[in-house]
This record gives structure tokens, C-alpha cells and sequence, in this order.
């Protein structure tokens, strides 16, 4: 069964997140609050919790998750980020958007959507995630709460512990939230396309 913090939303308690570092090392998967909703996250680097997050959700093996990031230094560290897409980015986040970008050559093909290589990246305006991404030093694989059957994640850290507790290591109860997933734009064409309007505000221009 999962272990359960009842965490600070705006003032993280530094012995919980060290606590929730050690359980993600050691291959932990993890149920967290974003800026957006509830999601699910792991080590980039341990496979088999990658899995175990697919399998929860449902999803097919080869479905792309999202790479979570402290910052847009670290976006550019694994993504190929170019002017236009550094300017939007840097405008738009901390905050409740997802970017597909081409991936560096040293992220893993099995992080990568199968045919385009791209992978999705995003940086929430969330004190829990922040203070998470801090303490782990590096970046967070991650998908949202949307379970088996249903068509929004979960909001109630409750609900996701009666549902899925036994299935997963740690849940980060940061009280309920919005069940409002990410806005999508595309940066890995010549021209930005929002693929799917979120709870980030899209009447921004994209230039």
C-alpha cells in the first residue's frame, strides 16, 4: 500500500520531500498535484517504473509521457530548443503548458514519440513540484491522473488512494485540485500549433 504526506501546497515540508526523493530513487512511483491536476511520476532513468505508470494508465508501451523540468536551462539540456520556441517558452511558464520539442540525441528512443522523436516537456507553477525537482536534481517522467475508463484525472488524493494505493509507492496529498489537463503547443515544426486547448490561457500570439 502507498505510503501517504499530507503535504504544505505553498510551504512543501523539506522532511516530506526528502522523504518522497528517497522513495522515487529507489523506483518508486509516485501520485503528486501539478498546476493543472493530479499526475502520476518516476525516475527518468528506471524503466520499470516507466511501465508500471503505462500499466496504470491503460496506456500502450510506446505512448510518450512528459518530462517535467525545474526550468528552461533544463528543457534545453535534453530538447532542441530554438528562438522561437525559447521566447514562448520563456514567457509562458512556470505554468500549465505541455511543449513537444525534438528530442536531444542522448534522451532514450523509449521517451520519444515512436515516429516524430519528439517528447513533451513542461514547467508547472506548483511549490510541490518545484520543491520535488530540487531535491531530485534532475528532471521527473510523468503522466497525468486519467485512469481506465474515465476522460479527466483525478482531483481527490483520497479517492486516488482508495483507487489505485495499492498499485503505487507514495501519494502526495496537496488537498484537491482542478481536474483541468495542460494546454499543448507544438514546437517542433517551422510554425507552433496549439494540438490541445487546457487549462493554459491560448489567446497568447505566437510569433
Amino acid at each position: 500500500m502507498a505510503q501517504y504526506f499530507k503535504i504544505h501546497p505553498d510551504n512543501p515540508q523539506q522532511r516530506l520531500i526528502t522523504q518522497s526523493i528517497a522513495i522515487i530513487r529507489q523506483g518508486g512511483v509516485i501520485a503528486y498535484p501539478t498546476d493543472s491536476c493530479y499526475a502520476l511520476g518516476c525516475l527518468i532513468g528506471i524503466k520499470s517504473a516507466q511501465d508500471r505508470m503505462l500499466q496504470i494508465r491503460g496506456l500502450n508501451p510506446d505512448h510518450p509521457l512528459t518530462i517535467i523540468c525545474r526550468d528552461l536551462s533544463e528543457i534545453s539540456s535534453i530538447a532542441k530548443v530554438d528562438n522561437t520556441a525559447f521566447r514562448l517558452i520563456k514567457r509562458l511558464t512556470p505554468g500549465p503548458y505541455t511543449f513537444l520539442l525534438k528530442a536531444s540525441r542522448d534522451i532514450p528512443k523509449r521517451l520519444q514519440h515512436p515516429k516524430r522523436k519528439t517528447i513533451g516537456l513542461r514547467i508547472p507553477d506548483n511549490q510541490i513540484c518545484q520543491a520535488l525537482l530540487e531535491a531530485l536534481a534532475e528532471p521527473l517522467l510523468s503522466t497525468s491522473m486519467v485512469l481506465p475508463g474515465q476522460d479527466i484525472p483525478e482531483t481527490d488524493p483520497l479517492e486516488i488512494n482508495h483507487k489505485i494505493g495499492s498499485a503505487i509507492d507514495l501519494i502526495l496529498d496537496g488537498g484537491s485540485i482542478g481536474s483541468e489537463v495542460t494546454t499543448i503547443i507544438d514546437m517542433s515544426q517551422d510554425s507552433p500549433e496549439i494540438i490541445r486547448a487546457g487549462k493554459g490561457d491560448v489567446s497568447f500570439t505566437i510569433n
